[in-house]
């Protein structure tokens, strides 16, 4: 989900699993930074960045 477009596009629900799923994989990632096994530490930023979009738009709509 790169494209500020695309979340303006989710419905609620689409929003709500979108979400659900990206903070798995940011789960995920911290795993992988204690064990060092890591490649794009950038990842961090962009994952909670897009959550926080998803959030906002969530906001907006209702």
């Amino acid at each position: 989900m790169a494209k500020k477009k695309d979340v303006k596009k989710l419905t609620k629900d689409q929003a709500v699993k979108k979400i659900a799923t990206l903070k798995k994989d940011l789960f995920n990632l911290r795993f992988k930074k204690t064990n060092n096994q890591i490649d794009n530490p950038a990842q961090f930023d962009l994952i909670r960045k897009n959550i926080a979009r998803l959030y906002t738009n969530l906001k907006n709509n209702d």
